[in-house]
């Protein structure tokens, strides 16, 4: 067995539901991040072009796959990205994980050999998501039929599944607080915090070497971060999902447009890229819960991860944790007793948007980076997942001495 480390990122801003990215294709987004993160690899560009001659595979993440991400959107952004049509391209869906997940089978095609060069990386536009109609089970049915969204949560539900699995997400997440008193404040407090950190880390220029403009649009930011943001003009919105709620449209992360990618290699393909590897990949972790559960899950991965990387939280000195809600990333944190001062700390998902697919990559990429910048050794992805899932991966920073 190798190791697999990450070598270098890219992502596009992420863009406002109906935003600026909202006449963008999500296979277009796929490319343009594939695209930039092979032409940060000097190894594999000609002539300014990025060839991706020696990349074994592509796995890429999507989770709606219903619309023109549907059909292998992995091997769509190949394609439109001019690269070799040698190169081979599969799509995972793990919903909101899915491009965590994607870099999780890169890194272990790399380590079992099977692979020396991986683009991981994922991408969702939940603007361009369709409406979707079942097929009758019998022809010129007499009733209605009703068009189905598939931006967001469950559609098409198997009425078998009990009620209380296919509970909104919010209402799941409603659950959580009550069940763990988190409470409107520190929830909106939590918000409040990512939008500061977020704006505070584009002004300062920390995510000027990973996001990468789209082509014929001008957005140079992640849209949806709000900079005045308080936990005073948080309180003042309206709870989203019960009347006497706690969760708004300010404290969970808002519906996003956007694509995230990795490339992710073994020692030896420091040459072939032309690139000092960033961080070693250190240690995976999945659990599952019920699906009501599933902003808790990534509690156990994390985890199962630091078991797996031999360290334990007190090695820790970085999280990246995808901010699906306030309440859930609170409830994680609270569970892991970490210093909450290293969760975050470039803002995460609330502020800078979570387009399903592509938020793995995102927080993965970020972690890799603020790990570099501080000189911390060890540090931690994690992301929730719908219907009652988790990841988490560890990273070690290799990029020299550490504190």
């Amino acid at each position: 067995m190798t190791a697999s480390y990450l070598y270098t990122a890219a992502r596009t801003p992420f863009g406002r539901f109906n935003g600026a990215l909202a006449d963008v294709r999500p296979d277009d987004l796929a490319a343009t991040a594939l695209r930039a993160v092979l032409q940060r690899a000097p190894g594999l560009t000609g002539d300014g072009q990025a060839t991706g001659a020696a990349v074994d595979d592509v796995v890429w993440g999507c989770a709606n796959q219903a619309g023109e991400d549907n059909r292998n959107v992995g091997r769509m952004a190949v394609l439109l990205s001019g690269l070799p049509v040698s190169v081979p391209a599969t799509t995972v869906n793990r919903l909101c994980g899915s491009s965590l997940d994607a870099a999780i089978s890169g890194s272990r095609a790399i380590e079992t050999g099977d692979a020396d060069v991986v683009v991981a990386g994922g991408v969702e536009s939940m603007t361009r998501a369709p409406w979707v109609l079942p097929k009758p089970s019998r022809a010129y049915p007499a009733g209605d039929v009703t068009a189905v969204s598939t931006t967001l949560g469950w559609r098409l539900v198997n009425e078998r599944m009990p009620a209380e699995w296919t509970a909104s997400l919010g209402e799941c997440n409603e659950q959580v607080a009550d069940d763990h008193g988190i409470s409107r404040e520190r929830q909106d407090a939590f918000a409040a915090r990512s939008h500061t950190l977020a704006a505070a880390a584009w002004d300062a220029g920390f995510y000027d070497d990973l996001v990468v403009p789209v082509d014929g649009v001008d957005l140079d930011r992640d849209e949806s971060i709000r900079p005045g943001s308080t936990p005073e003009t948080l309180a003042d919105l309206r709870p989203a999902f019960r009347t006497d709620g706690s969760i708004t449209a300010g404290n969970a992360s808002p519906l996003s447009d956007g694509a995230a990618a990795v490339l992710i290699g073994s020692e030896a393909a420091a040459d072939t890229l032309g690139l000092a590897p960033l961080a070693r990949v250190a240690g995976r972790g999945v659990h599952a819960l019920a699906p009501q559960e599933f902003g808790l899950a990534p509690v156990e991965a994390a985890n199962r991860a630091l078991a797996r990387a031999g360290i334990t939280w007190a090695d820790v000195d970085a999280v990246e944790l995808n901010e699906a809600f306030a309440v859930q990333s609170l409830a994680c944190v609270d569970a892991w007793k970490v210093d909450p001062e290293i969760v975050n700390a470039k803002g995460g998902a609330i502020a800078l948007g979570h387009p399903l697919g592509a938020s793995g990559a995102r927080v993965l990429a970020t972690l890799a980076a603020r790990l570099v910048e501080s000189g911390g050794r060890w540090g931690v992805a994690a992301i929730c997942i719908g219907v009652g899932q988790g990841l988490a991966v560890v990273l070690e920073n290799v990029t020299g001495p550490q504190r």
